[in-house]
């Protein structure tokens, strides 16, 4: 089942995409920076590179992932947003973004309360984690984040 990690292009994003890769599934990963999306690619990962506010530049990278993992780092970084006014509209527009391409899993990477995603499993782990990549992991294996 494929795995999206939006948010790939910053230093906990890109530890997830390097970890997810070696393992036997699609590897997605959403980014802001076209550099950071070269390097990637040429790991094998299938890219999107977007604003990271424009829920339809979203809505595609995520369509048929069974898995979301939003790196709630890329809505406060000094990325370019176009498309919100600040954080909290950058997580709606996740929130939206996910329920549209039918994700079944969200997990946040962040501190701050995301928004409630209707109709989807989500779970929270904090970039302060003492192993924030092997939580992501272990909850993304698990048969549910119940």
């Amino acid at each position: 089942m494929p795995v999206i990690v939006v948010g790939a292009d910053t230093p906990i994003g890109t530890r997830l995409v390097e970890h997810f890769g070696g393992r036997d599934r699609e590897i997605r990963a959403f980014v802001t920076d076209p550099e950071a999306g070269l390097a990637l690619r040429r790991d094998g990962i299938k890219v999107a590179v977007g604003d990271v506010t424009d829920d339809s530049h979203v809505t595609g990278a995520c369509l048929n992932c069974f898995s979301a993992v939003l790196v709630m780092e890329a809505a406060t970084d000094d990325r370019l947003r176009s498309f919100a006014r600040d954080f909290d509209a950058v997580l709606d527009s996740w929130a939206a973004a996910v329920r549209t391409a039918n994700v079944r899993r969200v997990i946040w990477v962040g501190d701050a309360v995301p928004p409630p995603v209707p109709d989807i499993e989500v779970a929270v782990v904090s970039p302060r984690h003492p192993d924030v990549v092997g939580e992501v992991f272990r909850l993304d294996d698990s048969a549910t984040l119940d």
